[in-house]
């Protein structure tokens, strides 16, 4: 699977972009602030409904216009696609395929494979346990629809449970039916999420090693612990046990919606004592472990996107991933950087079929091109 041809009208800094791609490496260099992150953005859009840096809509219009055009020109599995993007300020989000609206966002998940790798990635390891579940849980749902329905339905009925804790609170009433159903229906669900969750864990974590030992020529050891409260078992019973502290505190305690993912260098937490070439690297490693993963189960090679990848890494690790990528394990390769010179030699020696763009002010131009 490949992108051929992208057309952005009013993304962010881009007024006005018609790009066509090689179905290899596609390089775009500029200065930061040019434009180059927002080319990857839009490819993400496509495949997610959304951008990967801004989850509100409407801030992803250019200044002072009225609506964004995200379209892209896709061959997938011998067949062409093509998905639309539009949205106009106050209005609902339209995204089609091959002309035809979807009646769910959801329902696009997963048709166009994607794994990005970004310095905003270090979300991951700086900031709390909700963005290593969401990482979790956007690998799963690229090939597995019923996980993505259990995380909608979980979710909302923690959002009622939550809302009947309040009211409990507010009321000082004692009748716990309400509490007795929602707790049963979050039992079923967190017992699906967990364990597809347990089972993706274990299936990647020898892969993510097998890259981060690539790249960093075996000299560190890193591991993956993922922490649950199902981790003591059943669910229905704990709730119960933390149903006073929960009304007292008019939220849920307890749930896969706590679940984290400890990220460990040498047995110690990577944030603690982790530079930042070596952070890097984890990321790196995590992310290509993705995307072998989604191969495996979905059958498509995804898109994947490098965004200011080589910043950080010594020589010897950014030569050891230069390896990695000019494998056939890799399909269509986007990497952005502000050294051009020093990005085509690293892609010329990858062998593979190569496109530059220029990327200036909200500008994209293929290599000699003028404006």
């Amino acid at each position: 699977m490949h992108i051929r041809h992208l057309n952005l009208i009013n993304f962010k800094n881009i007024q006005q972009a018609e790009i066509d791609f090689s179905p290899g490496i596609n390089c775009l260099v500029g200065e930061n602030g040019a434009g180059k992150t927002n080319v990857l953005d839009a490819l993400y859009y496509l495949s997610f409904c959304k951008s990967y840096f801004n989850s509100i809509d409407s801030q992803n219009i250019t200044h002072e216009q009225e609506f964004f055009v995200v379209q892209g020109q896709y061959e997938r599995q011998d067949e062409d696609e093509h998905i639309y993007c539009g949205l106009k300020k106050s209005q609902k989000k339209h995204f089609k395929r091959n002309k035809k609206e979807y009646s769910k966002l959801a329902n696009h998940i997963g048709l166009l494979p994607l794994v990005m790798i970004s310095p905003a990635d270090e979300q991951l390891i700086n900031e709390g346990s909700e963005q290593r579940r969401k990482y979790i849980d956007g690998v799963i749902s690229q090939y597995d629809k019923p996980f993505l329905d259990d995380l909608m339905r979980y979710n909302r009925s923690l959002m009622q449970r939550n809302a009947t804790l309040k009211q409990l609170k507010e009321s000082g009433a004692r009748d716990y039916s309400m509490l007795d159903l929602w707790d049963e229906q979050l039992e079923q669900l967190a017992n699906r999420i967990y364990n597809k969750r347990i089972d993706f864990i274990k299936e990647l974590v020898p892969v993510f090693q097998k890259y981060y030992a690539y790249i960093s020529d075996g000299k560190e050891e890193i591991a993956l612990n993922y922490k649950s409260h199902l981790h003591e078992g059943d669910l229905k019973r704990q709730l119960l046990e933390v149903r006073s502290k929960d009304t007292i505190l008019g939220y849920t305690t307890r749930g896969v919606h706590k679940d984290d993912l400890e990220l460990l260098l040498g047995g110690y937490s990577i944030k603690k004592i982790a530079s930042q070439g070596q952070k890097k690297t984890f990321l790196i490693a995590l992310k290509l472990a993705q995307y072998e993963f989604i191969q495996k189960h979905n059958g498509i090679k995804p898109i994947l996107l490098l965004d200011d990848i080589f910043d950080k890494l010594d020589d010897a690790r950014s030569n050891r991933l230069l390896q990695l990528v000019s494998e056939d394990v890799f399909n269509q390769i986007f990497i952005t950087d502000t050294n051009k010179a020093y990005l085509v030699d690293i892609v010329k020696r990858t062998g593979k079929d190569y496109k530059v763009f220029d990327v200036a002010g909200g500008q994209v131009l293929i290599e000699g091109e003028e404006e």
